[in-house]
């Protein structure tokens, strides 16, 4: 492919276009570990755009030739336009995942974030969440696209290791989360200190909007607020790291001997 014919501006939009990924269902992923982890977890890989005349590393050519995946050869002034750089090797238009039940488990762990503005905080808080072992991410209301290429890069491609569901709505979110599971805000005003809090059975650790915190619905949901215990200027912590922190400590605590 040597000209921005149909294709090439469908996979642009993919980068800017919210509306035309979803309604393609698929994205482009860049990267030798998010590619790499796409592929180990099964994800469709639907076409590899690489450079045309230019030789490509092992594990580029093994990708190719692994995945089954339409092999696009483009033009190196092209595929440096779309991947915004000039080295990308590979770019893979992979589709999205279809959404399955969480499943209970005395161990569940999910990530709850409410509204998120910024598609970098998804990406940090779902790494951080396959980090410490969590079952899911559930992104909820009107949020950030967590198949924005922003989020998918900072995810560094766990987006691919757990499942990473939207709801519209608390009731929608609620509706995934099995029976039993406790909703643990965080909120610097909440009662609690996050360590006096009991996380080792089923939890979904809830975090909210970057700047306007929790919505009233997800307040009243929550069966416990708790905080992170802070010192210095700094008021309050990055949604993305109050989530990190949170789930930190429900694996600490998990991690106690029992008695």
């Amino acid at each position: 492919m040597s000209t921005r014919n149909a294709n090439f501006q469908q996979w642009q939009a993919l980068l800017t276009n919210r509306t035309k990924r979803h309604r393609a269902g698929e994205f482009l992923v860049q990267g030798v570990r998010p590619i790499s982890l796409a592929v180990e977890y099964g994800w469709e890989i639907r076409d590899l755009i690489y450079p045309d005349r230019r030789a490509l590393s092992g594990w580029a050519r093994d990708v190719l030739a692994r995945t089954g995946a339409r092999a696009v050869a483009m033009s190196p002034e092209l595929v440096a336009e779309l991947a915004d750089k000039e080295d990308a090797e590979l770019i893979a238009v992979v589709g999205m995942a279809p959404s399955a039940p969480i499943m209970a488990d005395r161990h569940l762990l999910v990530v709850v974030f409410d509204r998120p503005g910024t598609p970098g905080n998804v990406g940090t808080l779902v790494r951080s969440a396959d980090a410490f072992g969590a079952s899911a991410v559930i992104i909820t209301g009107h949020a950030a696209d967590p198949y924005d290429p922003k989020a998918v890069r900072a995810s560094t491609g766990s987006l691919f290791a757990l499942p990473v569901l939207t709801a519209d709505s608390v009731e929608g979110a609620l509706s995934l989360l099995p029976r039993g599971v406790q909703i643990v805000a965080t909120d610097e005003h909440g009662r609690v200190d996050v360590d006096e809090h009991d996380m080792t059975g089923p939890t979904a650790i809830l975090v909210g909007n970057e700047t306007v915190g929790l919505s009233a619905a997800w307040r009243d949901a929550a069966h416990v607020t708790v905080r992170i215990p802070i010192t210095g200027a700094a008021s309050s912590l990055n949604a993305a790291a109050a989530g990190t922190v949170v789930l930190y400590e429900a694996v600490r605590q998990r991690a106690r001997p029992t008695r």
